[in-house]
C-alpha cells in the first residue's frame, strides 16, 4: 500500500510530465534500469539518482524501457545534457530470468506486482546498445552488479561460452565497479567541469577501453598489471583461470594495482578501487531523501516482491569477508566492512517506523551478512598489505576484530525504540564466527550475542548455511568443517532450551559446487537426516561471472592452485546430486537406492531409505483404508 498523501515531485520524476511539473526545461542525466522504481536505499538506481541529485544534477529515470518497440521509452525525455546512466537492476538479468536448470523463471521480484517479461536478456548490453542507436554521440555510463562483475573475460553460464568484458559488448564509454557512490562524484565534479568522457581515465574503480597498443594512462601511484589476452583465454583455459586469482586478489586489496587486458583491437584499463568508504561517506548515502516507496505509477500493477520484502528493513553495513567462493558479495562490495554509525542507523529506524502500514516490526536488522558490523583489522598496515581473499578462512585472522559488542548494544537500542514492537535479524548469520572452537578470538561477547539474537530477534526460526558436509568441497566453498556447525547447534539449542523456547534451525545446501561428489551428497543426507533435519532451504549450484567456483566449474581447474577440480556439469550429474536432499520422498527411492549401490555404498541404504520404505508402506496402507471407507461412503448413498 502507498501513501496518497505525498506529492509527486517527492519522486525522481519517470514521465515527460513530472520532469514539466519540476520546471526543468532539459534533463543533465538519465538513468535506464532493468528494475521499477522504488524510492529506497536497497535500489541502486534510488541511490544513485538520489547522488546526483544531491551534486545539483536534474536526474530522471527510465525504467524498465519497452526494448521492442519503436523505442519511445527511450526518447521520452530526449537527449540528456551531460550523460545516460544504464543498470540491469538489483541482479544480473541472467541469474533475475533463469533458474539453475537454465528454466525460464515466471516472476521477477524487482518488477511491480511480480510480472516476469519487463526487461531483456543481458539488459545493461541491450539497453545501452539501443541507447547508442538514437543517441551515438551521447556517452553512456554503465554500472550495477551485472556490469561490475562482467567487467573482465568472463564466462556465462547460459550460453556455455567466455564473453568479453562488458564495455565491449555493449559499446558503453566507461564502467562503474562495485559500489558506486566514490566513483560516481568524482565523476559528476569533471564533467561539470566540462572534461569530456574520453579524458575520465584516472578515476578509481572505472573501467574503459582504448587503443590496444596505447599505453595507459601515467598515474604514478599505480603499477600495472597486464591480464592474459581475451583471445588467449579462448584458447586455453588455464590462462583464464590464472587471470581470475589476479583479479580476485586485486579487487580486495587496500593498494590494488591497475589491471589491463588485450581484447580484439582495444587495451580494457581497469583501475584500482577507491579505498572502502568511512562511516560518514556511508552515512551520507543513507541519509538522502528517499520516499522509502514504490513509484505511484504502480498502484495498480502492485508492489514489486523485493520490495515487500525489505520495506521495513534496516542496512548496517555493506562487505563481506567470508570470501565464500560462490558468492559475489565480495566481488561487488568488497571484503572490507563499511559500518554505519549507529546514529545513522536509529535516524533511518525512526522513519521506518512513521512509514504507511508499519504495524511495529522491523523485518531485518542486518547487512550481506548479519554479523560483521563493525569488525575490521586492528591494526590497519597490516590488512594494507593483505592479499587474501578472505579474512575468516582457512582460519579467523589473528587483526579481525570480531567482538559482536557493537551489535549487541546496537540491537537492545532498536528494542528500546517505543514504536518498535521488536527488530528481526533476517540476514544470514556467520555460524562460524559464534563457535569458540573456531574463533579463537572471542572476546567474550560471542554467547551474549547469540542469546540476544535467540531470545529477541528470531521470527520461530533460524537459518543459517553451512552449505555441505564434506570437508574436502567445505574448503573449496572457503567454508569451516561442518564439525563447527554440530558445535553451533549444540550452542544454538543450549540456549533456546535456556529459556524455554523451540526455535528450529534451518540450514542451508547446495549441490553440484565444484568438488562434489554424488557420494558426498549422500553423506550429506545421511548425517543431516541424523541430526534431524528434513531440508527445504537448498539449491543447485548456479555458475555466476566473477567466482571461483565459477572459474572452476567451466575451466575445470582451480584458480588458485591451477588443479583439477571435479564438477558435476551435465544434466543427469546435477539431478542425481540435488534428488540426495530430497530422501524422504517417495519418488526417489528407487533412484537413490540404485544409485547408493552403483557407489558401493550400500551401508547408506538402511540409514537413508528404511525408514523410508516402512513410511511408503504406512501411507500405501492408510490410502487402502481411506479408498474402502470412500466407496463403502458411496453404496450407503445409493
Amino acid at each position: 500500500m502507498l501513501d496518497d498523501n505525498r506529492p509527486l515531485t517527492d519522486w525522481l520524476p519517470i514521465t515527460k510530465k513530472e520532469v514539466e511539473m519540476r520546471g526543468w526545461e532539459e534533463v543533465d542525466v538519465i538513468l535506464v534500469s532493468g528494475d521499477c522504481y522504488v524510492d529506497h536505499p536497497a535500489f541502486g538506481t534510488a541511490v544513485i539518482g538520489r547522488i546526483m541529485e544531491s551534486e545539483g544534477l536534474r536526474v530522471a529515470i527510465i525504467p524498465q524501457p519497452n526494448w521492442q518497440d519503436d523505442l519511445r521509452d527511450f526518447k521520452k525525455f530526449g537527449r540528456p545534457r551531460l550523460f545516460f546512466g544504464v543498470t540491469s537492476g538489483c541482479m544480473d538479468s541472467m541469474v533475475n530470468h533463469y533458474t539453475a536448470s537454465k528454466r525460464r523463471r515466471s516472476t521477477d521480484a524487482y518488477t511491480a506486482g511480480g510480472h516476469a517479461g519487463f526487461r531483456p536478456d543481458y539488459a545493461t548490453v541491450v539497453y545501452t546498445q539501443k541507447l547508442k542507436e538514437l543517441y551515438p554521440d551521447v556517452p553512456v555510463l554503465i554500472g550495477g552488479i551485472e556490469a561490475s562483475l562482467r567487467r573482465v573475460t568472463h564466462y556465462d553460464y547460459w550460453k556455455d561460452e567466455l564473453f568479453p568484458n562488458i564495455l565491449t559488448l555493449s559499446g558503453a564509454d566507461l564502467l562503474v565497479y562495485g559500489m558506486g557512490e566514490q566513483p560516481l562524484r568524482e565523476i559528476i565534479r569533471l564533467v561539470q567541469r566540462g572534461v569530456p568522457f574520453d579524458r575520465l581515465t584516472t578515476i578509481p574503480q572505472t573501467a574503459f577501453l582504448q587503443d590496444r597498443e596505447a599505453e595507459p594512462p601515467k598515474n604514478k601511484n599505480w603499477e600495472t598489471l597486464e591480464l592474459s589476452s581475451h583471445e588467449k583465454c579462448l584458447k586455453d583455459k588455464k590462462a583464464f583461470a590464472a587471470n581470475f586469482k589476479h583479479i580476485e586478489q586485486e579487487s580486495n586489496k587496500v593498494q590494488a594495482r591497475r589491471l589491463t587486458q588485450k581484447v580484439k583491437d582495444n587495451l580494457l584499463v581497469i583501475n584500482p578501487p577507491y579505498p572502502p568508504m568511512i562511516e560518514d561517506e556511508i552515512d551520507a548515502s543513507f541519509d538522502l531523501p528517499y520516499t522509502r516507496l514504490p513509484h505511484p505509477k504502480y498502484k495498480k500493477r502492485g508492489t514489486p516482491p523485493a520490495y515487500e520484502m525489505i520495506r521495513f528493513s534496516v542496512n548496517m553495513h555493506r562487505g563481506c569477508f567470508g570470501g565464500c567462493s560462490f558468492c559475489t558479495i565480495s566481488a561487488h562490495q568488497g571484503k572490507f566492512i563499511a559500518s554505519r554509525s549507529e546514529e545513522s542507523i536509529m535516524k533511518e529506524v525512526d522513519v521506518v517506523t512513521k512509514m504507511p502500514d508499519f504495524k511495529g516490526y522491523i523485518s531485518d536488522l542486518g547487512g550481506p551478512s548479519a554479523n560483521m558490523y563493525k569488525m575490521k583489522g586492528k591494526v590497519q598496515e597490516i590488512c594494507d598489505r593483505c592479499v587474501a581473499p578472505s579474512c575468516i578462512h582457512p582460519v579467523i585472522c589473528s587483526n579481525l576484530d570480531t567482538s559482536h559488542k557493537p551489535m549487541t548494544e546496537l540491537y537492545k537500542k532498536v528494542d528500546a525504540h517505543p514504536e518498535v514492537k521488536k527488530a528481526f535479524v533476517g540476514s544470514g548469520i556467520r555460524y562460524d564466527l559464534l563457535v569458540d572452537d573456531y574463533n579463537k578470538k572471542n572476546d567474550g561477547s560471542l554467547d551474549e550475542y547469540l542469546e540476544q539474537v535467540v531470545t529477541c530477534h528470531i521470527s520461530g526460526r533460524l537459518k543459517v548455511a553451512p552449505e555441505h558436509t564434506s570437508d574436502a568441497t567445505l574448503r573449496m566453498m572457503r567454508k569451516p568443517s561442518f564439525k563447527h556447525f554440530h558445535a553451533f547447534k549444540e550452542k544454538y539449542e543450549r540456549i533456546n532450551k535456556k529459556h524455554g523456547l523451540n526455535q528450529p534451525l534451518i540450514p542451508y545446501f547446495i549441490s553440484s559446487h565444484p568438488g562434489s561428489t554424488a557420494e558426498e551428497m549422500a553423506n550429506l543426507a545421511a548425517e543431516t537426516k541424523d541430526m534431524g533435519f528434513r531440508l527445504e532451504q537448498v539449491q543447485d549450484f548456479t555458475p555466476t561471472p566473477m567466482t571461483v567456483a565459477t572459474v572452476a566449474y567451466y575451466t575445470g581447474l582451480h584458480p588458485y592452485t591451477l588443479r583439477p577440480v571435479y564438477t558435476a556439469r551435465s544434466p543427469k550429474e546435477k539431478k542425481q546430486q540435488h534428488m540426495f536432499f530430497f530422501w524422504h520422498k517417495r519418488e526417489n527411492y528407487q533412484q537413490i537406492k540404485d544409485k547408493l549401490i552403483g557407489m558401493d555404498r550400500e551401508d547408506l541404504i538402511e540409514k537413508l531409505l528404511e525408514d523410508k520404505k516402512r513410511h511408503a508402506k504406512r501411507e500405501t496402507i492408510k490410502g487402502r483404508v481411506k479408498a474402502r471407507r470412500k466407496g463403502h461412503k458411496g453404496r450407503k448413498k445409493r
